[in-house]
């Protein structure tokens, strides 16, 4: 172990990684953890040792990556109609922000620090997220910091306070029109009928994906 509590292969990881591009990027290489055999929430630890990362637990780890850098440990968090929510690690360079983010649809990965106001960035996950099921309808900034002492970083443990401690925030509304989501839902779904093992990567949006 390093004095500053990594293990060295943890402690190469956070050198090589000193931007938000680069995290996602390595993110981005990682298998999706689909949690076979049992849910997990792991830590920055836990996703370097099992080599494989979900939203929450790929959030957290650019947390812990960038708070190193000097980047506030934040969390960008949605909810949706199905309870299928979604976390990012959202950041801010020149006062514009972006994200870091790894799900199992391209259109909610990272987002390149374009965006003027933090709903703005959330904005921009709408249209991606509406696929069956989904619709957004609310996000939440949260800070790590106001979890104290918790160890959400380095533990060897399932963290699931960070879970719960999400679920009870408050959190703003972030809605679109049902003319908008009933013409993205059936363009998702004539897209699935043809391309049933695809996902789609069709908007004009993606050109601030990171």
């Amino acid at each position: 172990m390093s004095r500053s509590g990594f293990s060295m292969r943890e402690e190469r990881l956070v050198r090589r990684l000193t931007t938000p591009r680069a995290v996602q990027a390595w993110l981005h290489a990682l298998p999706y953890n689909q949690e076979k055999g049992g849910e997990t929430l792991r830590t920055f630890r836990g996703v370097v040792r099992h080599d494989a990362a979900h939203c929450l637990e790929a959030a957290l780890s650019a947390a812990t990556i960038l708070e190193v850098h000097g980047y506030p440990p934040l969390l960008l968090t949605f909810e949706s109609i199905d309870l299928l929510d979604h976390v990012i690690y959202p950041f801010q360079e020149r006062g514009r922000w972006g994200a870091v983010a790894r799900s199992r649809d391209p259109g909610l990965h990272g987002r390149k620090p374009v965006f003027r106001s933090l709903r703005a960035l959330a904005a921009s996950y709408m249209d991606t997220y509406v696929d069956m099921t989904g619709r957004l309808t609310g996000y939440a900034l949260a800070d790590l910091r106001e979890l104290g002492s918790y160890d959400w970083r380095l533990s060897t443990r399932n963290v699931w306070k960070v879970e719960r401690w999400l679920v009870d925030y408050e959190y703003r509304p972030l809605t679109m029109s049902d003319r908008r989501y009933h013409a993205l839902h059936e363009r998702y779904k004539m897209f699935k009928r043809r391309y049933p093992d695809r996902k789609p990567v069709y908007y004009p949006s993606r050109i601030h994906w990171m």
